[in-house]
């Protein structure tokens, strides 16, 4: 299938439909709808050959993101990640093309619709679910340049950048085991993604290593299914002495939670927070925190999504491993007479 056969079909010149399928100006919105339509119904991807119409880059990366626009503006972490990226996207006069969009249906629909028209010269895959359907299209012939931010384990042998979750939450939860805890809970986000999982195993295995207790509570990352999460905990028959969290904000949010249930932190409570913004050290007391710098690395993968778009980017690329900042809100747990005196 070629873009004479879209032509003929859609009643227009060739150069029509190579300005369409590119996302140029020279064709009015109506004649660039219809061209992607039949495109799409007859199956079109570009060839080798076709690429050629293509050459020009448009100086523009992509990013789709299956969130919920309010939860989105409240946690640090992409607000950081997108900061970092837009460093080094300046520095080369490119811009970033991001999509929010409500399910993984649209998020995969955007990237084919992408592909389709060469709207942007590569993309970043995040956020990446257990069995990725976007892995298998970045990697089809003819596909957009991606990169994936996530375990190598789950990049489908895609060029990627991550960062070691697994050896921080373990070293996080020996640091609880030594302050004396045995009854901790981890707040974790969305099991469908990878780094939910991947942060998972390593919280259990370390606990059964340890001979701990532990429980994982699900939420969707927002400080009120943090503070939801926190209180059943702590108004359950087993209360634990530690939390952590998979963000900043829900980790805000247990802290407020145990305060407003009367409990003391770190006397009654101890809380570990992940990916430290300023948040972390604007709460009292200041929370411990798994610290990584996540401007700079979102700057690291701009670069290399920089190298894939040229060919020289193949390869799985460890950009840190988050290391515990110990701050006011860890310390021992209570004595077993004062739990039982505060229940």
């Amino acid at each position: 299938m070629t873009i004479s056969d879209i032509a003929l079909r859609a009643g227009v010149s060739i150069g029509a439909v190579s300005f369409a399928l590119n996302g140029r100006k020279g064709v009015s919105e109506e004649t660039r709808e219809r061209v992607l339509k039949i495109a799409n119904e007859l199956g079109w991807a570009p060839a080798s050959a076709a690429r050629s119409l293509a050459e020009a880059r448009t100086e523009t990366f992509g990013m789709v993101l299956a969130r919920d626009p309010r939860n989105l503006g409240v946690e640090s972490f992409y607000m950081q990640f997108l900061a970092g990226l837009e460093v080094e996207l300046a520095r080369r006069s490119y811009g970033l093309l991001l999509q929010v969009v409500p399910s993984r249906a649209d998020e995969l629909a955007a990237m084919e619709k992408w592909r389709r028209s060469r709207r942007v010269d590569g993309v970043l895959l995040v956020d990446v679910a257990m069995n990725d359907p976007r892995i298998a299209l970045s990697a089809e012939p003819g596909a957009l340049p991606a990169l994936v931010v996530a375990d190598p384990s789950v990049a489908g042998g895609l060029p990627c950048v991550w960062t070691d979750d697994a050896t921080s939450l373990r070293e996080a939860v020996r640091y609880l085991a030594g302050l004396g805890h045995s009854e901790i809970v981890r707040v974790a986000g969305l099991d469908s993604l990878a780094h939910t999982r991947i942060r998972d195993d390593a919280f259990l295995d370390e606990a059964r290593h340890l001979g701990l207790d532990v429980a994982i509570l699900r939420t969707d990352y927002s400080p009120e299914s943090g503070a939801s999460a926190t209180r059943r905990a702590l108004t359950s028959a087993t209360r634990p002495t530690a939390f952590v969290y998979d963000n900043d904000v829900m980790a805000v949010a247990g802290l407020t939670t145990a305060m407003e249930l009367g409990l003391r932190v770190p006397d009654d409570v101890s809380i570990v927070a992940w990916d430290d913004s300023v948040l972390c050290e604007h709460t009292f007391p200041k929370l411990t925190a798994l610290s990584h710098d996540v401007v700079a690395f979102g700057s690291h993968v701009a670069r290399r999504l920089f190298d894939v778009v040229d060919g020289t980017g193949s390869g799985a690329f460890l950009d840190s491993t988050p290391k515990l900042t110990v701050r006011g809100s860890t310390g021992p747990p209570p004595r077993a007479d004062a739990r039982a005196s505060a229940r």
